[in-house]
């Protein structure tokens, strides 16, 4: 059986542990935005200013973009019955010490390590890669990431919810419960996996980037998401600056609630991972790049209407979330026995076009407002479906089984 196929003969994953692992996916991700609505509270309570308190989600990422590049790699070589949920308790004694911080400086170093040790959902992903054969494997990665896109969304809502009633303190105190208690029910659900031949801990770093470098479907997939992940976050951060300037002049909690339409998209993905068990992966990506060049047009054209900017929301999270699905399935069907490391490249790679992507929306807002930032996502939506168009009966018609 070749790599391409996978190594599985019959899945050993239900759709019910299926939706375990996009639960406790959701809440591990959901770790990396509660600071975001509380940067208020936290910078009133330590009498830090605005700029400081932004460190800490600053803090949390960098902590995260190291943890997957650092941890999630082991999940190809060590046992991930017991990794997975030491990874989960760790991340609630993170949450713990967060919780009680007695200094800014103690809760931005214990937010790092958060950020660090919330890496079970990507770990998960190419186990539940693993334990599935090729004609599930889409459908139920696309559970796992929709659980993942839920968590995102609901993370900041209820963070800022439950300030309001409780204090800032009390999303941590929460969260940490919540992750002992996943943990405790891993460590009971997860299924025995082969044993794999050890490898040192460096060239274990150094593969991913060779494995990389040897399936040109990886080279191209990376360079979707990562062009797909800039047109996300300069987006959705150009889209902050629109909806609190005139004539919208809306509250943070306002905005959010306008985020909360991106739901939509997380009910699609689950959807989405079907297209790829189908043989429907590379033109189903070409469509949801087009609908993604829809999407961009109507939010350009809604710079003085919310409800087209809410239609332009949904088309869009649909677009991206399904690309992302697609994308994540394409790379697990790739290697079978490189998943975790091939997903630690997707992550990274996501991680930069997204870093690019928000540094991009400052600029672009200062030169042009919302017509300039609409005129570069179009731009970066149409690179990726030249990318698409030249590559689709090539490396990624490779990249489909």
């Amino acid at each position: 059986m070749s790599q391409m196929e996978g190594a599985d003969s019959e899945s050993r994953i239900s759709s019910r542990l299926a939706l375990l692992f996009a639960l406790a996916s959701g809440a591990a991700v959901g770790n990396l935005y509660w600071a975001q609505p509380l940067l208020d509270y936290i910078g009133e309570a330590f009498t830090v200013s605005a700029g400081s308190a932004g460190l800490l989600v600053t803090a949390t990422q960098i902590g995260y973009a190291l943890g997957i590049f650092l941890l999630v790699p082991l999940g190809d070589v060590i046992d991930r019955r017991r990794f997975i949920p030491l990874v989960m308790l760790c991340s609630a004694a993170a949450l713990t010490l967060s919780a009680f911080a007695p200094s800014f400086s103690m809760l931005l170093s214990a937010l790092m390590l958060v950020g660090f040790t919330t890496v079970s959902g990507q770990l998960l992903i190419p186990l539940a890669g693993d334990l599935a054969d090729n004609r599930d494997r889409g459908r139920l990665i696309g559970i796992i990431v929709s659980g993942i896109l839920i968590g995102i969304l609901a993370s900041r809502t209820i963070s800022g919810l439950m300030a309001d009633l409780l204090g800032w303190r009390a999303i941590y105190i929460a969260a940490a419960l919540l992750t002992l208690i996943l943990a405790l029910i891993m460590s009971k659900a997860l299924p025995k996996v082969e044993r794999r031949e050890p490898v040192r801990y460096l060239s274990l770093l150094k593969s991913v980037f060779s494995i990389v470098a040897k399936y040109p479907a990886v080279q191209v997939t990376l360079g979707l998401g990562a062009m797909m992940f800039a047109v996300f976050t300069l987006f959705w951060t150009g889209l902050t600056f629109l909806l609190s300037s005139e004539p919208f002049n809306y509250s943070a909690s306002q905005i959010g609630l306008v985020g909360l339409a991106g739901l939509t998209g997380a009910v699609a993905a689950r959807r989405c991972g079907s297209l790829h068990d189908k043989g429907l992966s590379v033109p189903a990506t070409g469509i949801f790049l087009l609908l993604l060049l829809v999407a961009l047009i109507v939010a350009d054209l809604g710079s003085e209407s919310i409800l087209l900017i809410l239609v332009a929301v949904i088309l869009l999270d649909v677009a991206i979330q399904g690309m992302n699905v697609l994308n994540q399935s394409r790379l697990m069907a790739v290697d079978s026995a490189s998943r975790s490391r091939l997903n630690t490249a997707f992550i990274v790679s996501n991680f930069a076009g997204g870093a690019i992507g928000s540094a991009l929306a400052g600029l672009l807002w200062s030169l042009g407002g919302w017509l300039a930032i609409s005129m570069g996502e179009i731009l970066l939506t149409l690179c990726a479906l030249g990318l698409w168009f030249y590559c689709r009966n090539g490396a990624l018609k490779q990249g489909q089984h």
